[in-house]
């Protein structure tokens, strides 16, 4: 029997027919996708930026002007609390500085545009009729709320007390006169909590116009196509939307997909 072992074995060769030679199959390097150099260049410079600030980063939506911030105008020079209420505008720090305890402030959320300020003196920033930007107020009314603008990469402060833009007068002391926002006006809110990135785990099926593209979606990626047809279910979709809102998106789909017999993770 031990010559048996010796024999090749293989697929029937008929008289005449040549053994095919079975080629290799390369497999293919997955080429990384090149990053934009813009991009890379903008997060450069947020890394610069923050390095110089030791830890503060720039605040560029509304919704994150909550916690410790800190207002700063120029390079390095912060909106300082001072003990009779006032506000004056710090001398510059160097770079690798943040702001000093007295030029930091706690971002307090009102709404979806507007946001109050508090000192380390538990009062809040508001305007007085002559402008000026004070920190008096044990509770927070009209002229204790700001808005800030954001606008191509730039940010000013609104006064809802009346309706004017944090900026500072020739003696340095904060102010809220101008009804426009010029040069003087521009400033920048910072934060120096953990930063979170909000992650997009929207499925890639989800990422459409409609809930009908997104179904058709759903269906390519898991109908089994035996005859090559698209099976959609033709009845009324119009719950899909109260299954969307209540986050039971997939639970409805997967019963309609159910119902074509066509999935091959729902066949009945």
């Amino acid at each position: 029997m031990s010559e048996y072992q010796h024999v090749r074995t293989g697929k029937l060769l008929l008289k005449g027919e040549k053994r095919k030679k079975h080629k290799e199959k390369k497999h293919k390097k997955h080429k990384k996708k090149k990053e934009d150099p813009e991009e890379i260049e903008k997060r450069e410079q947020e890394r610069r930026d923050v390095e110089l600030h030791s830890g503060w980063w720039q605040i560029k939506t509304v919704e994150k002007v909550k916690g410790n911030v800190s207002i700063e105008f120029g390079k390095g020079a912060y909106v300082s609390a001072m003990d009779n209420g006032l506000f004056t505008l710090g001398p510059p720090h160097a770079d690798g500085e943040g702001p000093s305890p007295t030029e930091q402030l706690t971002g307090i959320p009102l709404s979806d545009t507007k946001v109050a300020f508090k000192t380390g003196f538990d009062k809040y920033l508001g305007v007085e009729k002559n402008g000026k930007v004070v920190g008096i107020s044990d509770a927070i009314g009209p002229k204790e709320q700001w808005e800030p603008i954001y606008q191509e990469g730039k940010v000013a402060l609104l006064s809802s007390g009346n309706n004017c833009f944090m900026s500072y007068d020739e003696e340095g002391d904060i102010v809220a006169s101008s009804r426009t926002a010029g040069k003087e006006e521009i400033l920048q809110i910072r934060s120096n909590a953990e930063r979170i990135d909000k992650v997009d785990d929207t499925p890639v099926e989800e990422k459409v116009d409609s809930l009908k593209d997104c179904e058709v979606n759903y269906v390519k990626k898991f109908q089994s196509f035996q005859d090559r047809r698209l099976r959609i279910n033709e009845d009324d979709s119009s719950k899909l939307d109260q299954a969307k809102s209540s986050g039971k998106l997939h639970e409805a789909l997967l019963d309609r997909r159910s119902k074509m017999k066509a999935d091959r993770y729902c066949k009945v």
